[in-house]
């Protein structure tokens, strides 16, 4: 027996015929190739259909009584365990809409009585190497998404991974941030969930759009790299002169983030170009992040004097959460404040610092609030 031969002998076809004869005839020419099993009703070939090892190839004759040949197709097919099988219909009916009818219903070829020996061999091994082909493509189909799932989870990591490497390298600089980009972060996410199906914030916050932000939370404090370490390293408060500076951080972050998609894009090809915006739908959060985060809805904050709508919906959510955490941390100028007096400030920025809205669905979600501070306290926090 050659490669060909064993390859095929661990192939199950099934034939389907109420007449002895009929499955005797098919059942000897086939046996020395195939492994054979056999059903003489409509309902027991569905039976057969459904047992181990399933059927590679089905024979399945026309004229059954009870259920006919074309019934059984037809369950065969609203069935996803057998629907993929393929089906061969051996009938005495030659007519050309009789074959039409049966190939409409998804069989693969038709076989006519009396048997051809020759022709029911060569269709039978036709149609399971075709079957043997679908199933290995479908095999390799499956592996591919499952790959490229892979990378794609890949490549998210690396993201979260690049993101995070940044947002460290501007809490290394501050030595008093402790936890809070994660905190931030955590406060974004459940705002962010809390106002998805609002009008006011559904576009915003759409699709990859949700994630993007939350994603992209860590980065507010970005610019702070910029900040000279007498600054931003004082133990105490800032002088009018020294806040100032420190008022530059978030177009420092912005400028940052706005020169390395200028620089990525100076060495692309035009594919690559076309893919920008697509690439950096989530960097161009992270600039509205960085640079909207200490804007406020009356138009008093910096560093654009921005007021209400125009300031993203991002920078919105960040703001809130930026200043909720400032107020429950420990500073070296100030003890921690509980959330009930945490909670009184929020509410009285409502309108002035803060979207009103955005208020709203901090009162909402408070408890959540008050279970990430807890959950992640800064490191002397957690020392003591």
């Amino acid at each position: 027996m050659n490669a060909d031969s064993r390859a095929t002998a661990q192939q199950t076809v099934l034939i389907v015929d109420d007449t002895p004869q009929n499955l005797t005839v098919l059942g000897e020419l086939l046996r020395p190739l195939y492994h054979v099993r056999v059903a003489n009703s409509g309902e027991r070939a569905m039976r057969a259909a459904h047992t181990t090892p399933r059927p590679d190839l089905i024979l399945l004759d026309v004229m059954m009584p009870e259920m006919d040949g074309h019934e059984v197709l037809r369950r065969l097919r609203e069935d996803e365990a057998t629907r993929n099988i393929p089906v061969i219909f051996i009938t005495a009916m030659s007519a050309a809409e009789d074959e039409e009818h049966g190939l409409g219903l998804g069989a693969v070829d038709y076989i006519t009585k009396p048997f051809n020996p020759a022709i029911v061999l060569a269709r039978v091994h036709t149609h399971l190497e075709l079957k043997q082909a679908r199933d290995r493509l479908s095999a390799e189909n499956d592996w591919l998404e499952q790959e490229v799932a892979r990378r794609m989870r890949e490549n998210l990591l690396i993201q979260d991974l690049s993101v995070r490497a940044l947002a460290c390298l501007a809490e290394a600089r501050d030595n008093e941030t402790g936890n809070h980009i994660v905190r931030t972060q955590l406060y974004v996410e459940v705002l962010a969930k809390q106002l998805a199906g609002h009008e006011r914030f559904r576009d915003a916050l759409a699709g990859p759009r949700m994630n993007m932000v939350v994603k992209a939370a860590p980065l507010h404090d970005l610019g702070k790299v910029g900040i000279p370490d007498a600054i931003l390293l004082k133990p105490g408060r800032l002088t009018a002169e020294e806040f100032e500076i420190m008022k530059t951080h978030p177009q420092i972050g912005a400028d940052a983030i706005t020169r390395a998609m200028q620089q990525s894009l100076a060495g692309a090809d035009d594919e690559m170009a076309e893919l920008a915006s697509g690439a950096f739908a989530f960097l161009n959060v992270a600039y509205e992040i960085s640079l909207g985060h200490q804007e406020k809805w009356d138009g008093s904050g910096y560093p654009g004097g921005l007021a209400g709508e125009a300031i993203p919906v991002s920078a919105r959510l960040m703001a809130l959460a930026d200043v909720f955490d400032a107020l429950i941390s420990r500073r070296v100028y100030k003890p921690p404040m509980t959330l009930e007096e945490a909670t009184e400030i929020i509410l009285a920025g409502s309108e002035r610092h803060f979207d009103p809205t955005v208020v709203d669905a901090f009162v909402a979600t408070r408890e959540q609030f008050a279970e990430i501070a807890a959950r992640f306290p800064d490191h002397e926090e957690a020392a003591a």
